[in-house]
């Protein structure tokens, strides 16, 4: 099993930054890349970024590219979101997500961390 637990979460203003962060413990070793996704109220969860554990290969959707940033830290079982310039619209629980070699889909989530955005 793997564990994941976010942190970074807050309530900020239009225009700031946030760096969201994912501890990932447990058996770790199998895995084949670790992401971001969010949950608007009233709104399916969806897709924000992800990063391929050995290549650091990135993914993004489009309405975040530019702004934000995925990065990892191997040796440490992190990942983060460097989240600038945010909006309104960034307002969501920002889960983590986690996925096995020999997956399609994702395996494992975290609990989610509030990002609110003021106007």
């Amino acid at each position: 099993q793997v564990q994941l637990e976010e942190s970074g979460g807050g309530l900020v203003q239009a225009g700031d930054s946030l760096r969201l962060s994912c501890a990932q413990s447990g058996r770790t070793f199998s895995t084949l890349r670790m992401g971001w996704f969010r949950q608007a109220p009233g709104k399916e969860r969806e897709f924000v970024s992800a990063i391929y554990w050995s290549t650091g290969r990135t993914l993004y959707v489009d309405s975040v590219k530019g702004r934000f940033t995925i990065s990892r830290d191997n040796a440490k079982n992190m990942v983060y979101l460097q989240m600038n310039s945010l909006k309104p619209e960034d307002t969501a629980v920002y889960y983590c997500a986690s996925a096995r070699a020999g997956t399609t889909g994702w395996d494992y989530w975290g609990q989610g961390t509030q990002v609110t955005v003021s106007s």
